[in-house]
């Protein structure tokens, strides 16, 4: 969980200008307050899905429209988007290519528990791109992964998974735990007791470890972000994920890229990019477009085993994956025009540069103020390390997810038609910015910590 950063702030001060920015927001959102009073008779905490409230300690507006990098609410206040929905909205709102692909998807037929054209062309992009031949889509990257682990099971005849401090693989009841001094526990309440049994978690970054897990031979599937991103930002020490390949290759075990958030940081994801070695990876977030769905990439010798235990209906019992809106037509036709016209090598590099001139200026405002701090930056991604040193597992990445200072900036920055990144992120550049965006974020956030430090 979240920590008190080590810098040590004026706490009595962050307070005060919390307490301050609260009563401006209350003011400034008037019409959503209303609404989500009105909305508690109908559903819990007055929002459809509950983890609207959770991500935010203050309450959230309702949104009326948007448009490429802005969005407005109910009370007319545009918001400069860095949140970008948690990544599935990277393309920003309204992208042509979208929407017209959708749009004529709908009138010809949404869904049809059938096979499209567009998915042979889905799958030959992303074998080109990323660099695994065969594909399998999902509504999730948790449904993803949740197949992927199946998959690794059966095939390895083995029960129990990796996965790495930081992490967060989806709302898996395997995946949604932490370490404690007993092994993995839940964090989360409601899952099955027993289901965290079977996963080990150990710190990124660290080879032995890795190598103690999987020598003892039990061990299915190592699941990992190539760079975790759910505790801020943790780049892979060079040769780490390599030597994670050489060594789930040596003891028999299968390896998972989850790239459900680090698709967007690259051309092909950081597998394709970086030119990764895997059996599996899993993508998401819709890739960025705001249509539900995800994938999962595989090597041939998986896809030849997934044919071979495919399940159905008339035959023998075989693997438990599919669902009935998987591969609909609706979301691989937004699939392929996120894959054609806005996902391009051109754009990534784009959006690149717009990651690099955030953290070069959150750097500026840093030196401005003589914090001892970094800018960590992947990519589109970039934000606050509040360390000397940027963290090379999720123990030091956390010593940033300081929840009070980053929940007044994300309200400091509301107020100022800002849309902050959440507490385990950070703002993310979208294909809809642009370098006057990237300006005004510096500009708002040197505001804020103008008021803390000046």
């Amino acid at each position: 969980m979240p920590s008190p950063s080590p810098f040590p702030f004026d706490r009595s001060r962050l307070a005060a200008l919390r307490a301050r920015e609260d009563a401006t927001f209350v003011q400034r959102t008037s019409r959503s307050q209303v609404l989500r009073q009105e909305a508690r008779q109908f559903m819990p905490q007055g929002v459809p899905m509950a983890w609207m409230i959770s991500l935010n300690r203050f309450s959230p507006p309702f949104i009326h429209s948007a448009s490429g990098a802005v969005f407005t609410d109910v009370d007319g206040n545009d918001y400069l988007d860095f949140n970008v929905a948690d990544l599935s909205m990277t393309m920003g709102y309204g992208p042509a290519p979208i929407v017209e692909a959708v749009s004529r998807q709908v009138r010809q037929g949404a869904q049809f528990l059938l096979p499209t054209e567009d998915a042979v062309v889905v799958g030959r992009l992303l074998a080109e791109q990323v660099g695994l031949p065969c594909w399998q889509f999902t509504l999730s990257a948790s449904g993803a992964n949740v197949e992927v682990m199946r998959i690794a099971r059966h095939i390895t005849g083995r029960e129990k998974i990796v996965i790495f401090d930081g992490h967060y693989h989806g709302h898996i009841d395997e995946t949604m735990v932490s370490q404690s001094e007993h092994g993995a526990v839940h964090q989360q309440l409601g899952l099955a007791k027993g289901s965290a049994a079977n996963t080990l978690i150990l710190p990124f970054n660290d080879l032995d470890a890795l190598e103690q897990a999987l020598a003892r031979g039990d061990v299915a599937l190592v699941l990992t972000e190539p760079a975790l991103t759910n505790c801020t930002l943790v780049h892979p020490a060079p040769g780490y994920l390599e030597g994670m390949r050489r060594l789930t290759q040596q003891y028999g075990s299968l390896l998972c890229l989850d790239e459900a958030h680090t698709f967007q940081f690259a051309h092909g994801g950081l597998t394709g990019a970086w030119d990764l070695q895997t059996d599996f990876v899993v993508l998401g977030k819709g890739l960025g477009s705001g249509i539900a769905f995800a994938l999962y990439g595989m090597s041939a010798d998986i896809a030849r085993h997934l044919e071979r235990f495919t399940d159905s209906d008339i035959g023998p019992a075989g693997l438990a994956t599919g669902g009935t809106l998987y591969a609909s037509a609706l979301a691989v036709s937004a699939a392929r025009a996120s894959l054609e016209q806005v996902l391009t090598a051109a754009n990534y590099q784009r959006i690149e540069r717009l990651g690099q001139r955030l953290a070069e200026g959150l750097r500026l405002a840093f030196a401005t103020y003589d914090l001892p701090w970094q800018a960590f930056q992947l990519g589109p991604r970039a934000g606050f390390c509040l360390t000397a040193e940027l963290p090379r597992n999720g123990a030091e990445a956390n010593l940033s997810m300081d929840a009070e200072f980053i929940d007044c900036r994300r309200l400091f920055m509301a107020n100022r038609g800002i849309w902050d990144g959440i507490l385990s992120a950070g703002p993310q550049v979208s294909f809809a910015h642009n370098e006057a965006d990237i300006d005004r974020y510096v500009e708002v956030a040197s505001a804020f910590l103008a008021e803390l430090f000046a």
